[in-house]
């Protein structure tokens, strides 16, 4: 009876709100987990996919590239009390904060619910050359590519500007990934494919979602 009850209060409350993108059970964890304030968090992140689904690619990439660089950044040690902790798009926009792979895997997943190819995106490991020092910074950015050789446009949490990976000398690149396979770096943010990504944080976070 209770849960039925419930059940009727998330399809109200998912109703009222308009939120028309994520599951009931979704909608049902968020705020179990993050408190009723989140699904007005939530309103805003659906709102923002369902305009995307509408638009041509290149605005498809903006409105997710800029939806998630608003949300604020926090470092794995001082957000989850570890060194490197790869976060599910839910608990980054749950918990309202994260460091770059958090925004790269958020974008990445956004953009597959948008309706981008999962062969056209990868996560990249790249070095971040700090402006003005010649200290390389770990970093992880978003990539995607129009065609298999293209140079491809890079979605980064840093430089908020989509740009092509060869206009970002600041970056490079070390390896990319998505869930069809590990990419070797080559030039111009391109790369070659080297096998199955058997990442075991990939892993790990593909368990949680």
């Amino acid at each position: 009876m209770y849960k039925y009850i419930f059940l009727i209060l998330i399809t109200l409350a998912q109703s009222s709100l308009g939120i028309s993108n994520f599951s009931d059970e979704t909608i049902s964890n968020i705020k179990n987990t993050y408190g009723p304030k989140s699904l007005k968090r939530l309103a805003s992140w659906d709102n923002m996919i369902t305009k995307a689904k509408k638009a041509k690619t290149v605005k498809k990439l903006k409105y997710v590239n800029d939806y998630f660089n608003n949300i604020k950044y926090i470092r794995d040690i001082k957000h989850w009390n570890q060194n490197d902790y790869w976060a599910t798009p839910l608990e980054f926009f749950g918990t309202a904060g994260g460091d770059c792979e958090d925004y790269a895997i958020a974008k990445y997943f956004t953009l597959l619910k948008v309706g981008i190819p999962e062969e056209k995106l990868r996560i990249a490991y790249v070095k971040l050359l700090k402006k003005k020092t010649k200290y390389e910074e770990a970093h992880m950015v978003l990539t995607y590519y129009h065609k298999v050789n293209a140079t491809p446009i890079v979605l980064d949490n840093v430089n908020k500007r989509l740009k092509l990976a060869s206009k970002r000398k600041d970056l490079k690149l070390i390896y990319s990934f998505n869930a069809n396979g590990l990419y070797k770096a080559k030039n111009k943010g391109r790369s070659k494919k080297v096998g199955s990504n058997k990442l075991i944080k990939w892993k790990t976070l593909i368990n949680k979602i």
